[in-house]
């Protein structure tokens, strides 16, 4: 397989499969290595935008697919709160789309997340504990925001009382509205 037919069957993967694709299970797929399918998706999202990397693999943003409300929730707890703060969110009918930190030096520092269930927490989680690294709201106190989509408005609304009501929510500055 030449690596023009490797990087179109990559992009074929990504539009039907129902889950972020590993790196890993692509090189495993295709004989080579991680580092060989890193650049594939490099050079394959250069010109298909709609490729996204999250912590699981990736994923094609379907944009024919119906979008739901979303709206970002500024949050603060300690590290260990971690799967109690996205469980409440994915329990209430929420997707946290990305995780976000307002860094005084670096500026607004943004990563995908994609998580959607339960599992997709315990995953999460246990990406933490397979390495050296740290959530990414250590380096904020704490502080973080997460953009959530949900089906309806309803939703979002349940979302944040929830968050207020757990000890999750923080108060926006007046710079931040």
């Amino acid at each position: 397989m030449t690596t023009a037919e490797r990087r179109a069957a990559i992009l074929q993967q990504l539009a039907h499969a129902g889950a972020p694709l590993a790196a890993r299970t692509l090189a495993t797929h295709y004989g080579v290595s991680r580092q060989v399918i890193v650049q594939d998706l490099a050079v394959i999202r250069a010109s298909h935008p709609g490729i996204i990397s999250t912590a699981r693999g990736y994923v094609l943003d379907q944009p024919d697919q119906p979008a739901g409300c979303t709206r970002e929730f500024k949050v603060r707890h300690t590290p260990d709160r971690t799967g109690q703060e996205l469980n409440l969110i994915v329990d209430c009918g929420g997707r946290v789309k990305n995780i976000s930190i307002s860094h005084r030096v670096y500026g607004r520092i943004t990563a995908e997340m994609d998580i959607r269930s339960r599992q997709d927490v315990r995953e999460f989680l246990q990406s933490f504990e397979d390495s050296s690294s740290t959530v990414l709201s250590t380096a904020t106190d704490g502080y973080h925001y997460h953009l959530v989509e949900a089906a309806t408005p309803d939703r979002l609304n349940l979302i944040e009382k929830e968050l207020k009501e757990h000890g999750f929510l923080a108060p926006l500055q007046p710079w931040e509205h």
